[in-house]
């Protein structure tokens, strides 16, 4: 039997996300905040921006951010969610019980990201539903490409949580990581100031940061009516962030916090 075999079951994966949905179904707040809480923030930023004319020929600036931010507050909200929940199954030793039975931690993590992943699925296509009906958000490409993309920027939320509860030994603290993993990632994901603007060495640290390329693909939606290749490039790097992350939080998960 090969070693991935061996640590992989996708009877216990499934097993796993089946409990997780089941723990989400009885947590009304936790899917009101994943659910509702992106639109009604966009909701906010369209009230700020509806009545800011377009320069010609151009996007108005709700456009163009807010359709960046369908990408950005699906990340956001589920780097907490995922962070906090992974956190209390350490502090209540359920975690401890559960890696006591054949579940691998790779079965466990993957099953919080397949449960979280549809959950993300759900979020998306509520919020670009909201944002192109009631906000009138106008995309040039595929409303598709957007739902696709705002998913795996969900997920990415989901397995940097993952990572982060790891290092967690409380709630307070999950929450702490958010300046730390989220903010520098926003500050250069190119939103705020386009990245041939920035210093060389600040270019160089939003390469490596996987939130960069999810704005670009959105970016691309946005200026495209189909999808390019810069677009699907930027969402195999994301994807790729999503695996690795995922494996580091395989590595470094600890049964339960001192």
């Amino acid at each position: 039997m090969s070693t991935v075999t061996a640590v992989l079951s996708p009877r216990l994966t499934a097993a796993t996300t089946g409990r997780v949905l089941r723990q989400l179904r009885h947590d009304h707040r936790t899917i009101a905040m994943m659910v509702l809480l992106p639109s009604l923030l966009l909701g906010l930023l369209y009230l700020l921006w509806r009545d800011v004319p377009a320069l010609p020929g151009q996007p108005t600036v709700f456009d163009r951010v807010g359709l960046t931010m369908l990408g950005v507050f699906p990340f956001v909200v589920m780097f907490l969610v995922t962070s906090i929940a992974m956190l209390r199954e350490r502090t209540s030793g359920t975690l401890e019980r559960l890696l006591t039975t054949p579940l691998s931690r790779l079965d466990l993590l993957l099953g919080y990201g397949t449960a979280f992943g549809l959950a993300a699925a759900v979020q998306a296509a509520v919020t670009v539903t909201v944002a192109t009906t009631l906000y009138d958000l106008d995309v040039a490409g595929s409303l598709w490409l957007v739902v696709l993309i705002a998913v795996a920027d969900a997920l990415l939320g989901v397995a940097l949580g993952l990572l982060a509860s790891a290092f967690a030994r409380s709630e307070f603290q999950a929450v702490q990581f958010m300046p730390v993993v989220v903010l520098p990632q926003f500050f250069l994901c190119g939103l705020l100031v386009p990245r041939e603007q920035m210093a060389g060495w600040l270019q160089a640290v939003s390469d490596v940061l996987p939130l960069t390329y999810a704005v670009e693909a959105l970016q691309e939606v946005g200026r495209s009516s189909t999808g390019t290749g810069t677009m699907w490039a930027d969402v195999g790097v994301v994807a790729g962030a999503v695996v690795l992350a995922l494996a580091l939080a395989a590595a470094t998960l600890r049964r339960r916090s001192s």
